[in-house]
């Protein structure tokens, strides 16, 4: 579980659903941190303003993180970040914490949800220094058990290291753990091989169910088309769905294109995107690492 967990709290309904699954997250020692920037303060080469106007600003902003804290149902420390945008306000102070997760909602409608739809916050938090999960909306109505959780797998040394975390995860919250493949097929392969497209598929999907099925912890699942939509598919049936980044930082990730930034919009349950510099670690360690803790389990 994570001991440092920010979550952005905006004026936005949607942010009571990033503090549902942060709260599903947090370790039982770890700290919560609720977070509202304010963006609506003097630039320094402009006026202040005067007592009463500066007294308002500050009610504005600490408005939404008292409803916020008040619907908690975990202790909860509230802070106000003054940033010019609510993306750079948001990674200034996950950095000054050292927050290994960052928590917000889905929805469009407010600053919060535009930092998945592109706005002037995708600079700063391209390279956001810790994992973020994406809540989605109406994620507070749902079962506050974390039952199972999954993983993009595709065999990068990214999704090797959503497996691990997964892995952790799911031990710490008693959840089922269970990974899924999408295979594709080269356009090269389509036009000439020695076996027909439709068995081709089918060898494909079932050399990759093995692969996952080899960790002996994990159940597998697998299945060709596009990964997105797959996995989006997949989500439907999770608790919590992890997969890695490549090379832009988790929002840079989802900003910049890719199966992340299509399961922003889609998946049907909270998505968790690890940073892309994360620590590469070799099949067989995981394999071995999943052997392991199942004969824990298992007894």
């Amino acid at each position: 579980m994570f001991k440092q967990i920010v979550v952005g709290v905006d004026e936005d309904h949607d942010s009571r659903d990033a503090t549902a699954i942060a709260e599903n997250l947090l370790a039982s020692d770890g700290q919560l941190t609720l977070v509202h920037v304010d963006t609506d303060y003097p630039h320094p080469h402009r006026a202040v303003g005067s007592a009463d106007e500066v007294t308002k600003r500050q009610r504005c902003a600490l408005a939404p993180l008292a409803r916020a804290v008040h619907e908690s149902r975990v202790p909860a420390r509230i802070r106000v970040s003054r940033a010019h945008s609510v993306g750079r306000g948001l990674h200034e102070f996950c950095e000054t914490i050292g927050a290994d997760l960052l928590v917000v909602g889905s929805s469009r409608r407010g600053p919060l949800g535009r930092v998945l739809v592109g706005d002037d916050t995708r600079a700063a938090l391209t390279h956001a220094p810790c994992a973020i999960v994406i809540a989605p909306a109406g994620y507070l109505a749902q079962s506050a058990r974390m039952l199972e959780i999954g993983v993009g797998y595709d065999g990068s040394p990214e999704s090797q290291h959503a497996l691990r975390l997964a892995r952790t995860l799911a031990v710490g919250s008693g959840a089922k753990l269970s990974a899924f493949e999408v295979i594709t097929v080269p356009s090269t392969a389509l036009s000439t091989g020695p076996l027909p497209f439709d068995e081709m598929v089918s060898t494909l999907v079932a050399e990759a169910r093995q692969r996952i099925a080899a960790f002996g912890d994990v159940e597998p699942h697998a299945a060709y088309g596009h990964p997105a939509e797959e996995l989006a598919v997949y989500s439907a049936s999770l608790d919590l769905l992890v997969v890695g980044s490549r090379g832009y930082g988790p929002i840079g990730r989802l900003i910049h294109g890719g199966t992340a930034q299509a399961l922003a919009r889609t998946a049907r349950c909270p998505l968790l995107v690890l940073p892309g510099a994360a620590t590469a670690i070799e099949p067989q360690e995981v394999v071995d690492a999943g052997r392991e803790i199942a004969a824990e389990v298992h007894g």
